[in-house]
């Protein structure tokens, strides 16, 4: 039976396994002759901090150890007063990983690796150290050093040796991301290809926004890079904060030209001239992205092609009162060009930047103010829930081994410790470790063959590098392959960890045994507590990130200190996430929701819009539309409920309103396009005549 599928490794694989081998060796080198007592620490070390690139290695390697430190210091300061006290001390243990967990589940940046891992550090540190206080401070000195020691050999090899920068992988998807997002325009202005798409087309728009979330992810590491590319850290987080605000720009340029088509589709002569005219303009734009892609900046697109597509549209200011719905459509789709343009010229200028910082070694031109780092999406329930969840896993399992006196139960709760904090993160995580408990049984025989047969023979270092090189070379690769890491490393893990016997001059079968089965009961409670605990179905996440995201649709309509493009961030963030989930849903379902999810984000977009027009137009109707939105929006947090028809009053009052109003401002068509968008995300099928005044 193949454990593994495609034996075959590529260049790259074993360039990494090489690598990572060669920092492991050099780890356990350095350990054993600064007489440290837990050499393998070290070694694992390697394997845990290793990366195919090196910019995620080094900022892997920083927030290890401030992690570790965190989690040393913390062990320091729980064990001695309450070593005489066993329950204490479990329930003082297990409410530090509790509080760890939660604490890195509310950033969902790779910076959250600091607290899960000082969470179970001390759990490392503390729970063996139960038996041997007086030894503790040494223990957690020792553990910090050989941990050290590990990051360093690992932060060393992977940065000089062949690196691997974050160039092609951001750089990849960063492009991908404009891409997709020009070929969606593209089939937007192309009416017979838009009337043709189906649910799955709609289900790849959402798609995308998983990819914008993934390169903000990927661009924290950027600084910590090898390469010219880490002087362009905040030009990529500015082209994603602009990713993030095209995404609804082009949501709702769709559903603009869906009205038309729904409510007027005998009079579209003047959008098919438009369309026309636009696909020169979007030539233009596609070489100017081609060009910039190719390190062949070329100039922008002109906006006078733009500017006469735009003039196709028929829009008076003073429109008959059976008109104002379909003139209302044209200014919004108006506004929408001319934001669209706008937008595509910060994204092309932003990528001439990043590519002339990436071959110069400059700070490229970025011209953002609002490139700070704009917080994801958070969720403090399901954060609790992880806490709980570890802090009874935890406690379950150091209760277990107080009450049977049972000699390796410092190693079972260690692995609850561990395997509840590394999973929280997961919908459902029982499985994922149900799955390294299966992984990490398998690798017994060959940890028992190396621990029994090989290390006794070994004399000599060099002795050592040859009996380890073919399991941990082998394994690598397989740890370098995406589609086998989550069976490899529980692989290595199992083996590495037991080499820590070795160490402990305890390796003999019998302690080998025992201390397996300690790793394996105590990765079973964490996945059985887990099970029971933390099983979350993905319609249940899904209706919980959009009853958050209607959360802040009510608070946008009383607030107007959320920034925009921060909304926007989190929003597609949250879309994404749920893109994530639809898998799960049949097709008539994802499709559905996915709408929705789409209409929750334009609305966002148009509430801000219509703060601030509520500032500039003095209507009565704009801000009783707000206060009816807030409470539509508190009341219907699944978004399945269908509005009132009062709220539609409201909407088409502030709209007729509006039109009273000179059309000379730019705001006035901002204004418009938001009360459009709020009519269109909230009464989708709706028709042309207005509603008013029908009590």
């Amino acid at each position: 039976m193949s454990l593994w599928p495609q034996p075959f490794f590529t260049r790259g694989e074993m360039i990494y396994s090489l690598k990572s081998f060669i920092a492991a060796m050099l780890a356990l080198y350095v350990s054993s002759r600064a007489g440290l007592p837990n050499t393998f620490w070290s070694l694992i070390t390697v394997y845990v901090v290793s990366q195919p690139w090196a910019g995620m290695v080094r900022s892997k390697a920083v927030y290890r150890v401030i992690g570790t430190f965190i989690g040393s210091s913390a062990a320091l300061f729980i064990l001695p007063p309450l070593v005489q006290s066993p329950a204490l001390l479990s329930a003082a243990l297990a409410l530090w990983v509790g509080i760890c967990v939660f604490v890195s589940q509310l950033d969902r940046t790779p910076r959250s690796y600091v607290f899960m891992l000082a969470g179970y550090t001390a759990a490392f540190i503390a729970f063996p150290g139960v038996t041997k206080p007086l030894t503790i401070f040494n223990t957690a000195v020792t553990r910090v050093e050989e941990i050290f020691i590990g990051i360093m050999s690992a932060t060393i090899v992977h940065s000089v040796l062949l690196p691997a920068g974050l160039t092609t992988p951001v750089m990849g998807l960063l492009d991908k991301c404009l891409n997709n997002s020009f070929s969606w325009m593209q089939e937007i202005f192309n009416i017979d290809a838009h009337t043709a798409k189906g649910q799955t087309t709609r289900n790849e728009r959402i798609s995308l926004s998983a990819d914008i979330t993934q390169l903000r992810l990927l661009a924290t590491h950027i600084p910590f890079d090898t390469t010219n590319f880490k002087w362009s850290t905040m030009a990529v987080q500015a082209m994603q904060s602009h990713l993030a605000g095209l995404f609804p720009l082009l949501s709702a340029t769709e559903d603009r030209i869906q009205a038309l088509q729904h409510t007027d589709p005998g009079s579209l002569d003047d959008v098919a001239a438009m369309t026309q005219l636009l696909q020169e303009w979007l030539q233009g734009l596609q070489q100017a992205l081609a060009s910039a892609q190719e390190n062949t900046p070329a100039a922008l697109p002109g906006s006078s092609i733009l500017q006469q597509a735009m003039h196709c549209l028929r829009i008076t200011a003073k429109p008959a009162p059976d008109q104002v719905w379909q003139m209302a459509l044209r200014v919004s789709l108006l506004d929408y060009l001319t934001l669209l343009e706008r937008q595509w010229q910060r994204c092309i200028t932003l990528r001439n930047d990043i590519q002339q910082g990436l071959h110069s070694g400059k700070i490229p031109r970025y011209r953002e103010a609002a490139t700070r780092s704009f917080h994801l999406h958070r969720d403090k329930g399901v954060a609790v829930l992880s806490a709980l969840t570890a802090i009874v896993a935890v406690s379950i399992t150091c209760a277990i081994w107080i009450l049977t006196g049972w000699p390796d139960g410092a190693t079972a709760a260690m692995m609850s410790a561990v395997f509840c904090s590394f999973f929280a993160s997961m919908d459902n995580p029982a499985p994922h470790i149900t799955g390294f408990i299966k992984f990490t049984a398998w690798s017994f025989p060959f940890a028992a063959l190396f621990i029994v047969g090989l290390l006794p023979l070994v004399n000599d270092f060099a002795i050592l590098v040859l009996v380890c090189a073919p399991f941990f070379l082998i394994t690598g690769c397989y740890i370098a392959r995406p589609a086998t890491i989550a069976q490899a490393l529980p692989f290595l893990f199992g083996v590495a960890g037991t080499l820590l016997l070795h160490d402990y001059g305890t390796a003999t079968l019998p302690v080998v045994i025992n201390t397996f089965t300690a790793q394996l009961i105590g990765t079973w409670i964490a996945a059985a507590v887990n099970q029971v605990m933390r099983t979350l179905s993905s319609e249940w996440s899904v209706n919980r990130i959009r009853g958050s995201v209607r959360n802040e649709l009510a608070q946008l309509t009383i607030s107007s200190r959320i920034h925009q493009r921060e909304f926007m961030v989190r929003a597609v963030d949250r879309t994404g996430l749920i893109a994530a989930r639809l898998a799960q849903y049949d097709a008539h379902h994802r499709a559905e929701t996915a709408e929705q999810v789409l209409r929750d984000l334009r609305t966002g977009g148009n509430i801000i819009t219509l703060r601030q027009a509520e500032s500039r137009y003095p209507i009565a109707a704009v801000s009783a539309l707000l206060s009816g939105l807030r409470h539509h929006f508190l009341r219907d947090k699944s978004g399945r409920a269908t509005p009132s028809v009062q709220l539609r009053q409201l909407i088409d009052a502030s709209l007729l309103a509006l039109f009273h109003f000179s059309s000379e401002s730019g705001y006035w068509h901002r204004s418009i396009s938001a009360i459009v968008g709020i009519r269109n995300n909230l009464f989708p099928d709706a028709g042309p005549e207005l509603l008013i005044n029908q009590d």
